[in-house]
């Protein structure tokens, strides 16, 4: 996949294209029928397909208060589009100039003039341009005027509720991570370097890896929970627990910590300190907890492993590759 950061970095004469835009916050199955038809509609009409995108959430320039918290990093995000057979991407800086930019530089400069957009698809709430000012319908007017058609993309439900970034950031912060997967069509994710942490789970017989606080992706409630744990191509069933474990004093900030199993749900310990950690979740198993002391505390573990090991022998059944 051909990634663009600055308008100057598409070649000239490039398309002609069809174009989809938005944050694209999680990829999730409204996206992908989003990205499915743009493909199909770039094949069908021999054009690019090029998906527009921003560095950051418009919010966190235009409403820093009310922005929330990033599903997926750049580097996420890229990557997932890239598994969906995007050619292009084009991730714009979206800071305080380019929100002050009319409506007219946006289509004029951006889709017409470096893209040579013939189709641009857009979602019904896309607005675009200084103050939000530009709406579908401008767009459809300007597309009368500069060549290019504006197509509608049609939503996806599940129970009732159209999938949205919104709805999976509220499962996760429920830690409802197996509903947020069906929302996804995949595990959601976080990943990190692995650091040295206190070393307590290796006093108590569980060696766990840690998560640096800078990792990437929407970390779920506190709890403890069934993942794959993937480093370098190899994947692991893990435990997870997510919190400050408050069954110690002085934990301040909430910990991301993987106990890793073998292929064979046996006990393995392997050197990961330095490497990148990926951590996929696919249940939740129980919320965080405190424990009278070290010996009840070893029980929990046992029971979580147990159960986390159940878990994952049935969804290794059921969905080896997702």
């Amino acid at each position: 996949m051909k990634i663009f950061r600055t308008l100057d970095e598409i070649p000239a004469g490039f398309g002609p294209s069809a174009v989809t835009v938005g944050k694209f916050d999680g990829i999730h199955l409204g996206h992908h029928r989003m990205i499915d038809t743009l493909l199909a509609q770039a094949r069908r009409d021999s054009l690019v397909p090029a998906v527009l995108t921003f560095d950051r959430n418009p919010l966190s320039v235009l409403a820093p208060d009310a922005c929330p918290a990033s599903l997926v990093s750049n580097g996420q995000k890229l990557e997932l589009l890239e598994q969906l057979g995007v050619d292009v991407t084009v991730m714009l800086t979206f800071d305080r100039t380019f929100s002050e930019q009319a409506p007219e530089v946006f289509v004029e400069d951006i889709l017409v003039g470096a893209l040579g957009a013939e189709v641009v698809y857009v979602g019904p709430d896309f607005r675009f341009g200084r103050g939000g000012k530009g709406t579908v319908e401008l767009l459809e007017e300007m597309g009368r005027r500069d060549g290019f058609e504006v197509r509608h993309f049609s939503t996806v439900e599940l129970d009732g509720r159209r999938v949205s970034s919104t709805w999976v950031r509220e499962l996760l912060a429920e830690g409802d991570v197996a509903a947020a997967g069906r929302l996804l069509g995949r595990y959601p994710a976080v990943r990190g370097i692995v650091v040295r942490g206190a070393q307590r789970g290796r006093a108590l017989g569980f060696p766990t890896a840690n998560l640096a606080q800078e990792s990437e992706g929407l970390v779920p409630a506190d709890g403890v929970y069934a993942a794959w744990a993937v480093v370098d191509g190899q994947r692991y069933p893990a435990a997870v627990s997510i919190g400050n474990n408050p069954t110690f004093d002085g934990v301040a900030d909430r910990q991301v910590e993987a106990y890793l199993l073998g292929q064979d749900f046996e006990p393995v310990d392997p050197d990961l300190y330095g490497t990148t950690l990926e951590l996929r979740f696919v249940d939740r198993v129980r919320g965080m907890a405190a424990f009278a002391g070290v010996d009840e505390l070893i029980a929990g573990i046992r029971a979580d492993v147990e159960r986390v090991t159940a878990l994952l022998r049935t969804n290794a059944q059921t969905s080896p590759g997702k």
